[in-house]
This record gives structure tokens, sequence and C-alpha cells, in this order.
């Protein structure tokens, strides 16, 4: 396949709708047709139903013992369009100074960038590995980082330096806060809601266990954790009921209710203690309901030691004297437990990301190539 420019790249992946709950085959058979070439190895890593995959390009040398080399990560997904857009969520849009579309900025962007970099590096010339690594599911819970973890083994022998290239407005992050998502759902009994002593409603410990729940935020909000320093804005573990459905109609005692609710550790915890007072604080509140409380996704925080080469390296092509946070989870909560060094670094705005009209800058594009290349050169050629 012929190069594209970053740009006409760009514009190619935007076209595919690999939003989450699409299979994202056809992009990912489009990048490993446009990665193929001589001299490149090209893995496919699917995802138990089949109908997704994760996407695995290395060039140069076999990865050795010393992991030395690059790797170049992100997530081919998107999350849904949505209402409110002035232009085709789906067709890359040039507003003079940046390029709108769902995906421009989280993170399409960076994987065009990333493509490009990885097809013109000439592998005879390369003393280290170069390597891609492009997930499925990430928007969802890092779910193609998480199935790579326990079902491709050839990844552990992979560059130990890693960039995930997540929207940080080109700053440089080596820590972010875990997330971890929960559906409590509430049974009961139907019955005509004239005939109450016939039925259960299921709404009714659901509501004593949203309370309970915002009792449970406001207490996390107060408490002293470590690491909370890195996270200025929100220096705490917040908790979000995010959904609630139940009951069909008015007249009928509902038979069903179900929560859901996500909250994001900090580094330094796993989710498990945070999970045992999330079920402690529902099934107290609900009783004598009992209900189901089943996790949906656990995505593990990030901390990258500062001395990192990554870190180092990225901080001194950017000029950044310290690395900043992300509030948000990535695939390299995953990653880092493959002996990875992951460093969050990408072209585009995480505040404009998932709202109509995204976009990533023009400048901010041009700019991230060429550290990028920079970066390839220093581990992988120099």
């Amino acid at each position: 396949m012929p190069a594209l420019s970053d740009a006409d790249l760009l514009a190619r992946l935007i076209a595919f709708d690999s939003t989450s709950h699409n299979s994202n085959l056809p992009i990912a058979d489009f990048l490993c047709d446009y990665l193929d070439r001589p001299g490149v190895r090209i893995a496919r890593n699917l995802s138990p139903g089949g109908d997704k995959t994760n996407v695995i390009a290395w060039a140069g040398p076999e990865p050795a013992g010393d992991r030395r080399g690059l790797v170049l990560s992100g997530h081919m997904d998107v999350v849904p369009a949505g209402e409110g857009w002035t232009s085709d969520p789906f067709q890359l849009t040039d507003r003079g100074d940046r390029y709108v579309a769902r995906g421009a900025s989280d993170m399409k962007g960076f994987l065009a960038i990333a493509a490009n970099l990885f097809a013109a590096a000439d592998s005879d010339r390369l003393r280290a590995p170069l390597a891609l690594v492009f997930t499925y599911d990430e928007e969802v819970g890092t779910l193609g980082a998480r199935h790579l973890l326990d079902s491709f083994p050839e990844a552990a022998a992979l560059p130990r330096s890693v960039v995930i290239g997540e929207p940080t407005s080109l700053k440089v992050a080596r820590a972010h806060k875990g997330h971890v998502k929960v559906r409590v759902t509430f049974h009961g009994r139907n019955a005509h809601s004239a005939y109450l002593h016939l039925g259960v409603n299921a709404i009714e410990p659901a509501g004593r266990a949203i309370a309970a729940l915002a009792g449970l935020r406001r207490d996390l909000e107060c408490e002293e954790t470590p690491y909370r320093e890195l996270f200025p804005e929100v220096p705490f573990v917040p908790l979000n009921v995010g959904t609630v459905h139940g009951g069909t109609v008015i007249n009928v005692v509902p038979d069903r209710c179900t929560v859901e609710l996500g909250a994001r550790p900090l580094p330094g915890s796993t989710s498990e203690p945070l999970l045992d007072r999330i079920r402690e604080t529902v099934r107290a509140a609900a009783a004598p309901a009992e209900p189901d409380v089943e996790v949906l996704s656990d995505s593990p925080s990030l901390l990258l030691d500062e001395t990192s080469e990554i870190y180092r390296a990225l901080c001194g092509l950017t000029g950044q004297s310290t690395g900043s946070s992300v509030s948000f989870a990535t695939d390299a909560g995953w990653l880092q437990h493959l002996g990875m060094d992951c460093a969050i670094f990408g072209p585009g705005s995480i505040e404009v990301a998932h709202k109509p009209d995204e976009f990533v800058p023009k400048a901010e594009m041009e700019t991230a190539h060429g550290l990028l290349e920079q970066l390839i050169h220093s581990f992988c050629a120099a």
C-alpha cells in the first residue's frame, strides 16, 4: 500500500466506525495491510469472541533479553459519536488549525503518526526493535490490553520502553488512576401496583444503596491517600454512580433494578479493598435484599519511576522538568505487568475527547511526529 501523509492516514482511520460496540476487524485489517512490508512481523491477537483483535507489529532485530528498543501503543476503538456535531463525526474535517472527527484526539491522531513512523523505518538499519501495539476496547475497560497480557506470551519479550499515545497536549505523564466498573443488580417480584403486597419492589433497596454510595463517595473524598499530590485537581478516589435502570411502567411493581458505578483508585493501591467497601456498603444498605455485585472491568493504575529511560528521554525532548499525571485510565495499567515502562504522551487534549466536534490541533500532530521520530532514532537506531 502506498505511503500516506499523517493527515491522509488519519482520514482513512477516522472513516472506520470503530466504536467499541462494533467489530474492529476492518480497521485492524487496514492497518495490517498498511504496515506490511519485507522485514516486518505482524501478529493479530484475536479476542475470545473473534470479532475484535489487537495488532502487534515489530521491525528490526528480534526482541532480545535486554528488551532494548521502543513500543508505540494506542487503541483503535472510539466512544460513540452522540449528538451535537457540526460535521460528520466519521469524516475528517479540516478547520484550519485543527482536524475534527470522532477519535481525532482520542486517539487516531497518534495512531496515524505511529503507523507512519513505523512504516518509514528502515528495518535493516534498526539496532533495536521498533514495535507497535494497537489494542481493542480500551474505551470500555482496557479489555484488549488485559487480553494481550493473558493470551499473547510473546508480548513479554517486546521492548521495555513504551509510549502510550493518549491525548496529553504533548505533556509527559508518568501516573494515572485506575478505573473499576461495577454493576449491582437488585431483584424483586412483579405485581400489579394496586396489590403491592403481592410483589417485591426492586427499586427501593436500590435507592437505599445509592444513598449509601453517596456517603461512601464523601468518605473517600476526605481520606488521605498515597500519591494524592500527583493529582492536585482531584486528590482522592472519585466514585460515580453512572446509570440506574429499573421498572417498566408505573402500575407494575418492578422486579429488577440495576445500578452501575465506577471508582478510580490512585497509584499504590489495588482495586480489591475498594471493591470490598463498595460491596459492604451496598449490601448493608439494601438488606434484607441480597443484590448481585458484578465487576464489569478493572483497569489498574500506573506509576512510572522518574528514573526510567523512557520518562527521562521524553522529558528531555519536550523540555519538561517534571512529569505530570492524568486522571483517566489507560492500557499502560495492564502493559506495566509485562515489565514495560509506560509513559503517556500524545497530541490532542482529553478535554475535547468524548465530546461533539472532538479535534486534534495540526501543530500538535506535526510536533508529535518530530519528537517521536527523534525518540525512535535514540531508542532503535542510535
